[in-house]
C-alpha cells in the first residue's frame, strides 16, 4: 500500500479493521462481563448467545459491527448485498434472543417480546445466515483482483479462503451438534472459532498486518479497486 494513503483509503481500512476487531474481542468481552454477573444456571457460559441475558456486551459489540456492515459501501452490487445481508441478520441475532435453560417456554423475550421458543428459531436462522454471508464474502469477494496477482496477494487469498471455508465447516459442525447428543459447551467453542475466523479475515483485508500487504499498491488502487473485491 502507498506510504501516504488518501483519506478515502484510510477510511475504508479503518472500517475493515473495526469490523474485524469487534468480531475478535466479542467473545472475551461477553464472557468476562457475564462471568462477573449473577449466574442463572450452570450452563451460563455454554453459548455466547446465552450471555445476552447476563451482560450487555453481546448487544454492545455486535450491533455496532452490524451497523458497519450495513452501511459499508462495497465495490459492486454483490458486495453490498452480501455485507447488508450479514449486517441485517447479525441484528436479528440480538433482536431475537436464544432459548436458555433458565427461561421458561412462553416467556416473552427480545425487542419484539415474542415467546422464547419462537425467538430461538429466528435467532438460529439469523446466526446461520450471518456467518454464511461473511464466509461467502471472504471466499468470493475478498479474493478478487484486477491486476497482476502478487505473491502477497496470493497469500492473502489463501488466508481469505481458509477463513471462509473454515467458517462453513464450523457451521456444519455446529448444526451436527444441534441435532445429535453433544456436550452443550461445544457451542461456545464453535462460536469463538467462527468469530476469530471472521475477525482475522477482515483484519487482513484492512491491512492490519503490514507483512501481508503489497508494497507496490497505490493509494488510488486500494481505494477504488481494493483487490477487486470489497472496498
Amino acid at each position: 500500500m502507498a506510504k501516504n494513503p488518501t483519506k478515502e483509503v484510510r477510511m475504508y481500512l479503518r472500517i475493515r479493521n473495526l469490523c474485524g476487531l469487534l468480531g475478535i474481542i466479542l467473545p472475551a468481552l461477553a464472557l468476562f462481563s457475564a462471568s462477573i454477573a449473577a449466574h442463572p444456571g450452570e450452563d451460563w457460559w455454554w453459548s455466547l448467545s446465552a450471555t445476552y441475558y447476563q451482560s450487555p456486551a453481546l448487544v454492545g459489540v455486535l450491533v455496532p459491527a452490524c451497523i458497519v456492515l450495513i452501511s459499508y459501501i462495497g465495490y459492486d452490487l454483490t458486495d453490498n448485498l452480501i455485507t447488508s445481508i450479514a449486517g441485517i441478520s447479525g441484528l436479528g441475532i440480538v433482536l431475537f434472543p436464544c432459548k436458555v435453560s433458565w427461561v421458561a417456554d412462553g416467556t416473552p423475550v427480545g425487542f419484539f417480546q415474542i415467546p422464547v421458543e419462537i425467538s430461538h428459531y429466528i435467532h438460529a436462522g439469523c446466526a446461520a445466515l450471518f456467518f454464511l454471508a461473511i464466509a461467502l464474502n471472504s471466499i468470493f469477494q475478498f479474493t478478487k483482483y484486477r491486476h497482476t496477482m502478487s505473491e502477497r496477494k496470493k497469500l492473502r487469498n489463501k488466508i481469505y479462503r481458509f477463513c471462509g471455508y473454515g467458517m462453513l465447516v464450523v457451521e456444519g459442525v455446529f448444526f451436527v451438534t444441534r441435532v445429535t447428543p453433544c456436550p452443550g459447551w461445544l457451542a461456545m467453542i464453535l462460536e469463538v472459532i467462527l468469530l476469530m475466523l471472521f475477525g482475522f479475515a477482515w483484519l487482513v483485508k484492512g491491512h492490519a498486518f503490514p507483512f501481508l500487504n503489497d508494497i507496490e499498491e497505490t493509494a488510488e488502487t486500494d481505494a477504488t479497486e481494493p483487490e477487486g473485491g470489497s472496498r
